[in-house]
């Protein structure tokens, strides 16, 4: 069996005094894709931002390549594509600029781009679909557009492990397709995936695992059931563990509108 490529145990976050995630144990090893659904307010967002150490953890322990969340400073080897963009916003940028920023973690300050960094930008850009919009700026993009420069920005980054908080989130089909046939083509070359979805959609047949929240615990931790791949309230279907109280929080990262 390979070594975890990421290892939570007894997780929680607690936000604004109030607990978000609870006692979340959570393996990920190389290779593996692996889906955390959940309903709105279920802690999916705030789990993978803690993951991520974007949001402090009350109380748990982390690691990252076998290394201690506190210690661990080896960012390069993740890439993230956030829930949410502003992108399109600010001064302007081509899709050029956007995903070579994806490689500050690989350059000291002020040196220019190399050969490696030019290479890597270029096959990010190829990878999602948008070699022939490597000039256009961000602006000019559609939603779905904009969605796969921000995944070709954290595959720049040649990381080892990627983590995508809701790509599919407001975006067309014909993009949501393109993010999963990248994605299946990364996997082939042995990455590992944690992505986090509202419905498994066009991801269904790349997903390994699915781990469900609700309330900000695991309710489910396995193979996807057929009914996700159909039904995106999967998780009004299940029980609650026994003896774990309802104590329903809504976790400020997962307040999306329903789709």
């Amino acid at each position: 069996m390979t070594a975890p490529v990421l290892e939570a145990s007894s997780l929680s976050v607690v936000l604004g005094g109030r607990p978000i995630v609870r006692d979340v144990d959570l393996v990920v090893r190389r290779g593996e894709i692996v889906a955390i659904t959940g309903a709105n307010g279920s802690g999916k967002s705030t789990l993978v931002r803690a993951l991520l150490g974007l949001n402090p953890t009350a109380h748990g322990t982390l690691s990252l390549f076998g290394t201690p969340a506190a210690r661990f400073r080896a960012w390069h080897r993740i890439g993230y594509v956030p829930q949410r963009s502003t992108i399109a916003q600010g001064v302007p940028a081509t899709v050029g600029e956007v995903v070579g920023s994806g490689r500050i973690a690989h350059r000291r300050p002020f040196v220019p781009m190399r050969g490696a960094d030019r290479t890597a930008v270029t096959n990010a850009i190829a990878a999602v679909g948008l070699a022939d919009r490597t000039h256009h700026t961000i602006a000019t993009l559609s939603g779905g557009q904009q969605q796969r420069v921000l995944v070709a920005r954290a595959l720049a980054v040649e990381p080892d492990l990627l983590v995508l908080d809701e790509p599919n989130a407001g975006v067309d089909l014909a993009s949501q397709q393109e993010i999963a046939d990248t994605l299946r083509e990364m996997a082939v070359s042995g990455l590992t995936i944690i992505v986090v979805l509202h419905e498994l959609g066009p991801l269904a047949p790349l997903i390994d695992r699915v781990v469900n929240l609700r309330d900000g615990r695991v309710v489910y931790d396995g193979p996807p059931h057929p009914e996700q791949l159909h039904d995106d309230h999967f998780h009004e279907h299940h029980q609650r563990p026994a003896g774990r109280p309802s104590d329903v929080v809504a976790a400020p990262f997962d307040r999306e509108e329903e789709r």
